[in-house]
């Protein structure tokens, strides 16, 4: 064989081996995220619909529905993609599993982007400010005024969440007593079975208005840690093109001034359904 027909083999070669390298490289990268929920026609939120005013449940025309702030984005992420909206209701503590198996395709569960969290999913830019107090009764208003009034105390937080790292954390000699349901813990309080539980600010505020006589929020100070400050939609990591039409969307509702008026939208539908 002569050294001209050698050289143009070796190049069609490598030429060959490039090409397959690439198709390989092309093959990796794809990300059918987006286009998988418009063929399936819909968008599959996992939540745990017991926190209100972000997600809970109400009747309508005689059946049970899932609303509230995070639903209401939902929705607004669902229009754009033009697909159908389907909500799974699950305790908090399996989301993320829910989500890995591939399940669900986003978590909308007022859940914060933690460290821990962003090792195992990837989480869209912010859409809400978590600040974290203390739920007592209100005949117990005034006695917990700083940690050293909890020790020894009963202290609920929901399992797997921020709040049970914080009750952990700062609330130093309490026993912590951890649900995956945030309304098993709040009637716990109301029975006088538990002396406090560490929530969200805004749920407390929640639980205030609806129960005025009830509930009301200690002036002991909790510290809410930078990473655990901020709500975001939760997404797989390789959901990367998911992800950017969720950021996008948060960005326009921002924007417009629609996530405040949903909020607000949410609270009064808490109001009015009891919740």
């Amino acid at each position: 064989m002569g050294k001209t027909m050698k050289k143009t083999l070796g190049i069609l070669g490598a030429v060959m081996a490039l090409g397959l390298v690439l198709a390989g490289c092309g093959s990796k990268s794809t990300d059918n995220s987006v286009k998988k929920i418009q063929d399936n026609k819909t968008l599959v939120v996992g939540t745990s619909a017991d926190y209100a005013p972000f997600e809970f449940p109400i009747m309508q025309n005689g059946k049970k529905k899932i609303v509230g702030y995070d639903m209401m984005i939902a929705q607004k992420i669902a229009d754009d993609l033009g697909v159908k909206l389907k909500i799974e209701n699950t305790e908090f503590p399996s989301l993320i599993s829910e989500l890995k198996n591939n399940k669900i395709d986003l978590i909308m569960a007022g859940m914060v982007s933690t460290n821990q969290r962003k090792k195992v999913v990837a989480f869209s830019k912010s859409y809400y400010t978590v600040q974290n107090v203390l739920l007592v009764q209100k005949k117990d208003a005034d006695k917990f005024n700083n940690v050293a009034d909890v020790k020894g105390k009963q202290i609920g937080a929901q399992q797997t969440t921020t709040q049970e790292s914080i009750a952990k954390s700062q609330l130093k000699g309490s026993n912590v007593v951890t649900e995956g349901v945030l309304t098993s813990l709040t009637t716990e309080l109301s029975q006088g079975k538990l002396s406090g539980v560490v929530v969200e600010n805004e749920i407390a505020n929640n639980y205030i208005k609806q129960y005025p006589d009830k509930y009301a929020i200690a002036k002991v100070k909790l510290t809410t840690p930078k990473d655990q400050r901020s709500v975001n939609i939760a997404v797989r990591k390789s959901d990367k093109a998911l992800l950017k039409r969720v950021n996008k969307q948060i960005t326009k509702l921002e924007k417009n001034g629609q996530l405040d008026k949903m909020f607000n939208e949410a609270q009064d539908l808490q109001v009015k359904s009891g919740k």
